[in-house]
């Protein structure tokens, strides 16, 4: 039986320090830690990042979801703004930003994204390591 955990935080870069503190809360509740965890709170804030910066729906609100189900954590991002998919870029070494999802896709194991009726969710994906399942409390 998998285990889920879902928070909703508004779409201003405010909220994105404490997007990263439920995600971490989530991770050490189900004992995850160490190399896993930093892969997994530093996707979660790029993917936040992008989803609190590029939504264009007033007084929307961004879904993050943490899943644990067996060997695999899944982290899920989604916000309104369903037209807007995500696009990799390649910036500049001047550039500030656009390097968002290029280090999703360097942490992650994959990544990708999906529309809904109404929303676009983007998510990564993490393998457990056999030492990492082992801390996993049994039912998660």
């Amino acid at each position: 039986m998998p285990t889920c955990n879902t928070f909703r935080i508004p779409t201003r870069r405010q909220h994105v320090p404490t997007a990263r503190h439920y995600v971490r809360k989530a991770l050490a509740g189900w004992g995850i830690a160490d190399e896993l965890a930093d892969r997994a709170i530093l996707s979660a804030n790029e993917l936040v990042t992008n989803a609190v910066t590029h939504c264009r729906v007033s007084h929307a609100r961004v879904r993050v979801t943490l899943i644990l189900c067996g060997r695999e954590l899944v982290l899920e991002v989604s916000d309104p703004d369903r037209d807007r998919p995500p696009r990799p870029r390649d910036p500049g070494p001047d550039e500030e930003g656009g390097r968002g999802l290029a280090l999703v896709a360097a942490l992650a194991d994959s990544w990708g994204h999906r529309q809904g009726p109404y929303t676009k969710c983007v998510w990564a994906r993490f393998r457990l390591t056999e030492a990492e399942g082992a801390r996993v409390p049994v039912g998660s």
